[in-house]
């Protein structure tokens, strides 16, 4: 080699070694400022139910493989369940870090009961974006009602008194009140609720004809916690909130009992449903377990005829995906 051509081959020698250091620098160093910096704009928000930097649409995820251990235990436990007293039991569960779920007859369809209130609750306050006066417009109590609830509210609305629509929602949602329900129910152009399932794309048209019937399934169903958590509804402020007011749910029997630490957040929502001509009882519980670096989705519904034992099951189908899940991180 020449004297010229030894100093161009130093001369890409010294380029090519700048730039790998440039890139590696970039890597190292930028790069976590910038993801530091992107925590920290999310964490100055005083963000705690909700994280609107992921969006997973369902339809981009299949069942996950890594997850299948998991769905053999589950399905392991439902099958030694007595199935003269709990006919079926569906299941599932979601990642909410990065998509992945597996699901246990997912698509089988239930009456959704209670669990309702939750769109309900999420019509209102999408309604209340653009009308913020809306959550403090006043609905009078009638004198009696028959709340008809195997699981009472343990605060019921007081007769001849007169709520805001956000007190209403309030008790909606914490103690599941029928009363307020139907209250909300009445007030609302009912447009707004069917455009609300509509613009998630939940089809309730069964409904129509069957209001009591088997008409969503546990993964149709989940894409409304999955929505409030992603914020790509409602606003992150309203989204928040809606999270927020379900984690102070006061049934604790189901989905919370099975997560072992009393510190980690649950928002959930439980329905219950009972068939007085059959017999039949549904009880179903959904919700956002709030593990630490691994936030999941999961939602359990049931049919049957014992219903101490169908809350057993919920609970132990947490417990072992709450087991699962921590040994994990």
């Amino acid at each position: 080699m020449n004297i010229k051509g030894y100093k161009v081959w130093i001369k890409y020698l010294l380029i090519t070694t700048v730039a790998f250091l440039m890139g590696f620098i970039s890597k190292s160093i930028i790069d976590p400022i910038l993801q530091t910096t992107v925590t920290e704009t999310r964490n100055s928000q005083n963000y705690r139910f909700i994280n609107p930097l992921l969006e997973c649409e369902s339809s981009n995820f299949s069942q996950n493989a890594a997850l299948q251990p998991l769905r053999n235990q589950l399905n392991d436990s439902i099958e030694n369940t007595d199935n003269k007293q709990v006919s079926h039991v569906s299941v599932y569960y979601r990642d909410l870090n990065n998509g992945p779920w597996i699901g246990i007859d997912e698509k089988e369809n239930f009456s959704p009961a209670s669990l309702v209130k939750v769109p309900l609750m999420i019509a209102y306050f999408k309604a209340a974006e653009t009308d913020p006066g809306l959550l403090g417009q006043t609905i009078p109590v009638p004198g009696t009602f028959n709340h008809q609830q195997t699981i009472l509210p343990q605060i019921t609305l007081t007769p001849n008194q007169t709520y805001t629509v956000e007190e209403l929602i309030n008790r909606m949602i914490i103690y599941s009140d029928n009363q307020a329900y139907e209250l909300l129910q009445e007030y609302i152009d009912n447009q707004i609720l069917v455009k609300t399932y509509t613009d998630l794309g939940i089809d309730i048209s069964q409904a129509y004809d069957d209001p009591t019937g088997n008409i969503i399934s546990v993964k149709s169903y989940a894409s409304f916690f999955r929505i409030l958590f992603n914020a790509s509804y409602l606003n992150k402020d309203t989204s928040e909130k809606a999270l927020k007011l379900l984690s102070q749910t006061k049934y604790d029997q189901g989905i919370v009992k099975g997560v072992a630490d009393p510190l980690i957040s649950v928002s959930n929502k439980f329905g219950e449903r009972t068939y007085l001509e059959t017999g039949e009882r549904q009880l179903h519980d959904c919700g956002i377990v709030y593990a630490p670096a691994k936030p999941y989705l999961l939602c359990i519904m049931t049919r049957g005829s014992n219903f101490p034992l169908m809350e057993k099951i919920i609970n132990d189908v947490s417990s072992l995906v709450f087991q699962t899940v921590n040994s994990q991180i």
